[in-house]
């Protein structure tokens, strides 16, 4: 009976593949461009600020160095968008969800519509990293002195700085949110180092996706 309960210890928590290896190194990329351009961006920003430039080398290599990680993160970003954008197009239960905020926040989830792979939350949040994406990008290149800034006006030029320090400020905002957001709600951290989750961490926090996923089993 000793070795029979020690054995039933033992077996293996089912798991449900939430991530593929790709997607993850994806995420990463976007993520550690996201960390380094946000801290060259504020030394740039501010003078207050100007001692986070000696991470990058000194004041010089972070003009140079911030325009190209720019690039690089956009070029990953699209990637996740092409990659999750179908499951973040809203429904009908989203709205539900958003309405039902309280029961959010209050971890009510048994009284929330089923959710997807994503909640209403989360897809807000990927259409508004999209949005800020876009206008950092096209902000970026009309203030990119090295390259492009001379062929625009200087009011277009001043509008496109001061539109790069609000979707910037939004992004961050939106990360920091997403991050927090990671950490609430246990196990989805993991989700992005392993790739896979619980059965009964699917089953809890997205159950219509985890549905989905078993009936294709």
């Amino acid at each position: 009976m000793a070795h029979a309960e020690h054995t039933a210890l033992e077996l293996p928590t089912p798991l449900i593949l939430r991530y593929t290896p790709n997607e993850r190194s994806n995420h990463w990329v976007t993520a550690i461009t996201f960390v380094l351009l946000a801290l060259s961006g504020l030394a740039l920003f501010h003078p207050s600020m100007s001692w986070l430039a000696a991470l990058f080398g000194g004041g010089q290599w972070t003009r140079i160095l911030h325009p190209f990680a720019g690039v690089v993160m956009f070029v990953s970003f699209a990637f996740l968008v092409l990659r999750f954008w179908h499951h973040n197009l809203l429904e009908p239960g989203d709205v539900q969800w958003l309405k039902q905020i309280d029961d959010v926040l209050a971890n009510r989830e048994e009284k929330l519509p089923p959710v997807g792979r994503y909640n209403a939350g989360q897809k807000l949040l990927f259409f508004t990293l999209i949005i800020c994406m876009l206008g950092l990008l096209l902000s970026g290149f009309v203030i990119w002195r090295a390259y492009f800034a001379f062929y625009f006006p200087i009011p277009l030029i001043r509008a496109a700085a001061l539109l790069h320090a609000i979707c910037a400020f939004v992004l961050i905002m939106g990360i920091i949110i997403h991050i927090y957001a990671g950490l609430w709600i246990k196990g989805s951290m993991g989700a992005m180092v392993r790739g896979s989750v619980t059965y009964g961490w699917a089953r809890k926090h997205h159950p219509r996706w985890f549905n989905d996923v078993v009936k294709k089993k």
